[in-house]
């Protein structure tokens, strides 16, 4: 079940065929090749580089008949290729064909070298005849560049008096780009396209913020829940589309925020809580692609289970469903968590969580890594790198705040995990160990952090393995944290992944870096500020796995709309210490208002690699809990 075709590889990267066959503006394009194949006949496909199949998968080519198909792998001769035998390309020229096909993109070289072999007369189509306005290519040469695919999704609403708003920046200047385009097609619940335009960034670092109040205005639309499609032009430096997503009440009944999707279907996702006593949680089911996603292809299970629950209801190409999780497992319960049988159909999704003491609240679920097995030599790190992986997250002071922590398995192979919790002060000094010891796949373990701090502490925890319970890891550790208002039981959480911080050894990409080659030891982090009446805070963690620089030498600077700086403050952080700030108490208000909506802040650090959490508050008790994204 699922598509077979591989979006991503952890040794390749992206396959950015996949985005170029399922994007959602050749769609029609597409659809128009396949008539134009099922009506001009006697048909020949041409399979030089093995794309046909994958485009099989995202569109219904089966009233496509070809009198015959051609590959030039040798290797490929005889395979089953369009329900046909593949011959070799040598013997096209006998083939009779009226029209070939020949499947990829930028044809003519490819063209060029058979043209002694086309039967004379015989008419080319390719899928050059499904490819993106060129007004939304970066590379023009060539269409299977990664730049000319800076796409991601995002969960979009305006409805019922909640709102949405996607904020970036033009990161894309630190590379060198200069004319960059925003592209923008926007889908409701049922798929259909609503609304379609494009925006000219005009300058370096200016400030990027998509409104989906402004957005219902402007093309006149009724209330709506979605997705947001969203690509990029004329960048430079790499493809990835980062960004924060607030959802607010107007009147700011509650706050939450996530952050990007991460733009590659899965099989699986993991870390989804199940609803705590009289909690509903809604999966966002986005679906990615140009094709419906049959019924029985979604799957929920709780973790560690065998029995996996079905969703009988085909969702429309990008399309939007909600799965309410005690609909399909009504005996979970928190602190199980739901593992998810995607099928690559949809990228990283959103869930919501509604009811019971708490406020709504949204965060996503993390790729589920089915291509992970045991490395001893994690274990071996110990002696060269310490700590080795690291799992940050913060503990709010304990008198407003419960902080707790879930461990999530994140890998088909993690039936075991042998994991501890340090428990740190702000200045670095460890107050406390917490042994896991060696949790099945299917625990149910969470731990509070805010009981090891008195009241007006915070500090932060580092989630790593105990090697002295087992040394069966791979590196992908996860955790859910999640942090409640003691009083007004305002709740928000968050998710992540463990890496090397701030050691010069590298372990395959770690310490990870954002641009060049490892070790990462250098911070950039974005975050966006709220001036409406709302404080944005932010709790800047410097973890270490070996002992580093004894403190940071850290900036924060103000930036306003048009990328221009307004005043940078500095903040010392002690290494494995923390701190925890209000732009209010960083930055003073003439700076504040200079700066102006649409502001901005980077945390820049050139000295260490810094791991940071960010968040809206209000006096009223609302907040938001994320963590920071860098580039």
């Amino acid at each position: 079940m699922g598509h077979k075709i591989q979006t991503f590889s952890n040794i390749k990267g992206g396959n950015i065929f996949y985005k170029a066959i399922s994007h959602p503006a050749v769609k029609e394009k597409a659809s128009k090749l396949i008539r134009q194949l099922e009506k001009e006949v006697p048909s020949a496909l041409y399979d030089p580089l093995g794309l046909y199949s994958s485009f099989s998968e995202f569109y219904n080519t089966s009233a496509v008949k070809f009198v015959a198909t051609f590959v030039q792998d040798i290797e490929r001769i005889g395979s089953l290729l369009a329900n046909q035998s593949a011959e070799p390309v040598t013997e096209l020229q006998n083939s009779g064909a009226k029209t070939i096909f020949i499947a990829a993109f930028d044809v003519e070289p490819l063209r060029h070298h058979i043209n002694h072999l086309i039967p004379h007369g015989a008419n080319i189509i390719s899928f050059d005849d499904m490819r993106v306005d060129e007004n939304w290519l970066t590379n023009k040469s060539t269409y299977l560049s990664k730049e000319n695919f800076a796409t991601n999704y995002a969960f979009f609403r305006e409805e019922s008096g909640m709102s949405t708003r996607l904020t970036t920046a033009n990161y894309w200047s630190n590379y060198g780009a200069t004319n960059v385009k925003l592209h923008l097609i926007l889908f409701d619940q049922a798929g259909k396209n609503i609304a379609q335009w494009s925006e000219k960034i005009e300058g370096a670092g200016m400030s990027i913020s998509i409104d989906s109040a402004k957005v219902r205005e402007r093309f006149n639309l009724p209330e709506f829940t979605g997705q947001l499609f969203v690509q990029f032009s004329g960048v430079q430096g790499h493809d990835v589309v980062k960004y924060a997503l607030d959802i607010f009440c107007k009147n700011q009944k509650f706050l939450t925020c996530t952050h990007d999707s991460n733009a590659w279907p899965s099989d699986f996702y993991a870390g989804l809580p199940a609803p705590r006593k009289g909690e509903t949680v809604i999966l966002w089911i986005q679906n990615s692609h140009p094709c419906s996603i049959p019924s029985g292809e979604i799957g929920i299970n709780v973790m560690g289970t065998a029995e996996i629950c079905r969703v009988k209801t085909e969702v429309p190409s990008f399309g939007t469903y909600s799965l309410s999780i005690g609909d399909l497992l009504p005996n979970a319960m928190w602190p199980q968590q739901i593992e998810i049988q995607a099928g690559k159909h949809f990228v990283r999704p959103r869930y919501e969580i509604t009811g019971g003491p708490t406020v709504r609240r949204i965060a996503h679920v993390n790729v589920e890594r089915a291509d992970l097995k045991p490395d001893p030599k994690i274990r071996e790190l110990t002696h060269l790198v310490g700590k080795g992986f690291i799992l940050p997250a913060p503990i709010l002071p304990a008198r407003v705040w419960r902080s707790t922590l879930l461990p999530t398995p994140m890998s088909t192979a993690q039936n075991k995990l042998p994991i501890a919790a340090l428990i740190f002060d702000p200045n670095g000094n460890k107050i406390a160990t917490h042994k896991f010891g060696l949790l099945p796949r299917s625990h149910k373990e969470i731990l509070e952090t805010s009981n090891f701090l008195t009241n007006e502490r915070y500090g932060h925890v580092e989630l790593i393995y105990d090697f002295t319970y087992g040394t069966d890891v791979d590196g992908w550790l996860h955790g859910l944290f999640r942090y409640e208002n003691k009083e007004t039981c305002h709740t928000a959480e968050t998710s992540f992944g463990a890496h090397i911080f701030n050691t010069i050894l590298t372990f395959k990409n770690e310490p990870q870096s954002y641009s060049s080659r490892p070790p990462g030891l250098s911070t950039r982090l974005f975050l966006r500020v709220d001036i409406t009446g709302i404080d944005t805070f932010l709790h800047l963690l410097y973890p270490a796995s070996s002992p580093w620089h004894d403190d940071s030498n850290t900036s924060l600077s103000l930036i306003n709309p048009n990328g221009k700086k307004i005043v940078e403050v500095k903040l010392s952080i002690p290494c494995g210490g923390s701190r925890l700030r209000r732009i209010s108490e960083l930055f003073k208000d003439k700076d504040l208002d200079r700066a102006g909506a649409g502001s901005y802040i980077i945390v820049r650090d050139t000295s260490c690699r810094l791991f940071g959490y960010h968040g809206l508050i209000s006096e009223e008790g609302p907040f938001s809990l994320d963590h920071m994204f860098g580039f």
